[in-house]
């Protein structure tokens, strides 16, 4: 109470632009490690400051032995392990980088992520050859990934088309996708229960849209009958979707520039696209 009594406004203020720069440096460090063995290695670090808690809560004084003898030379030793990622911050921080937002790469990886879809969906459409991609988003879908045969690959076309070629092993069951990495394939999903699908869509769109019932996810489907491309999103499905709309619709989605109003965006997009319902 001393502390906040003997505070001014001028002091106040430094104080909170101190803060705020302190926690502005540690997530754009955050965002750094992110991706990287950094992360596991933080994880482990947190375990040992827990363990170094404990000893003197409890007074155990062999672990707290240990852990002082640990932390005296563990400036060192973080030093030596975060080798790599320190470089890279120390790099990122000389070109600019490290303060700088990452809208710019994140739109830049989904338009890599959109590319590598649609090459893949074009190719399986003029040779009716069927597939169905999930994209993870929200709602976790580990269940799901589980069900299947784990990947954790990076997305490409030349992949995507690979795994759904007829008679391999992977082709039946779906490819689901969690930001830019292909998470599983042949993985098993929820059919639809809605009894006012159209008589014409086969175990395949029903899971798609089964898909997108159950969770947010996006259920991108080409039809091995007619080579139709076919995006579900909230339990509806657009059919025949153009090149265009399927590009314009993916990327607001994955953005989720639009995920406030989702549901109206969608039906508004979905009378624009020409679905046959």
């Amino acid at each position: 109470m001393e502390i906040f009594t003997n505070l001014t406004i001028r002091g106040s203020i430094k104080e909170i632009i101190d803060i705020l720069i302190v926690s502005y440096v540690i997530y754009k460090l955050i965002l750094v490690l992110r991706g990287t063995r950094a992360i596991q290695l933080l994880q482990g670090i947190f375990v040992v400051v827990l363990a170094w808690a404990l000893s003197f809560l409890f007074n155990l004084n062999t672990l707290q032995w240990l852990m002082n003898q640990m932390f005296t030379y563990g400036v060192m030793a973080l030093i030596i392990i975060f080798q790599p990622e320190l470089r890279r911050a120390l790099e990122q921080l000389g070109r600019g980088k490290l303060f700088t937002r990452s809208t710019t790469d994140e739109d830049h990886e989904v338009n890599r992520r959109i590319g590598e879809i649609v090459k893949t969906v074009n190719y399986l459409s003029r040779r009716k050859i069927g597939a169905l991609i999930v994209f993870e988003r929200e709602t976790g879908l580990t269940d799901y990934v589980e069900s299947g045969i784990p990947l954790h690959s990076h997305i490409s076309s030349e992949l995507l088309i690979n795994i759904f070629i007829p008679n391999t092993p992977l082709h039946d069951g779906a490819v689901i996708i969690r930001q830019d990495v292909i998470m599983a394939a042949g993985c098993y999903l929820p059919l639809s229960e809605n009894p006012f699908i159209s008589k014409e869509l086969g175990t395949r769109h029903r899971a798609g849209i089964g898909m997108s019932e159950v969770s947010d996810a996006i259920s991108v489907i080409v039809s091995e009958e007619t080579g139709q491309i076919s995006l579900a999103i909230n339990g509806q499905i657009v059919r025949d979707i153009k090149e265009e709309s399927f590009i314009s619709k993916l990327y607001g989605e994955l953005t989720m520039k639009n995920h406030t109003k989702e549901k109206s965006t969608f039906w508004k997009w979905k009378g624009g696209a020409g679905s046959d319902g």
